[in-house]
């Protein structure tokens, strides 16, 4: 079965990539790796949440944040390449929370978006990563991902 017949399957629909906010491209491709730009938790031009997780967000708004960055990631990796059946594996993924003062649960956010990987991509969605807690993001965003896969060519 391929990604996007697997998409389908779960339910799950791939947004076109959101608009920069600034002076940035979505992603770029360079030989067989896509990088995408951070992406926020958007929803048709919209957050779908504000905040910083431990005082205005609880874990599962935070996870349902990150699962929302990353669908947008893959919006953009499908954009530059056409198909998300074209990715061979996802590589790497680097996940920033906005974190209130004693909130350590970023890896806890940031699983809502690996498990979401490995759900469509099995075991090429396995990937490496980092969870870092900030102080304030882009539009009081609650997270913003970015991703790097590597596709067939």
């Amino acid at each position: 079965m391929g990604v996007e017949e697997r998409l389908k399957e779960l339910g799950l629909e791939i947004p076109s990539p959101p608009r920069p906010i600034a002076a940035y491209v979505p992603g770029v491709v360079v030989g067989d790796l896509v990088f995408t730009s951070g992406q926020l938790p958007t929803c048709r031009g919209e957050l779908i949440y504000k905040g910083k997780l431990g005082v205005d967000l609880d874990l599962e708004k935070g996870v349902a944040c990150a699962r929302q960055s990353v669908l947008n990631c893959l919006g953009v990796v499908k954009f530059l390449v056409g198909s998300l059946d074209r990715v061979e594996r996802v590589v790497k993924m680097t996940g920033y929370i906005q974190s209130a003062e004693g909130f350590h649960e970023q890896p806890r956010v940031l699983n809502g978006a690996s498990e979401l990987l490995e759900e469509v991509f099995g075991e090429a969605g396995q990937h490496a990563r980092a969870a870092i807690g900030v102080s304030s993001l882009p539009l009081n965003a609650p997270c913003e991902i970015e991703l790097i896969v590597q596709i067939k060519s």
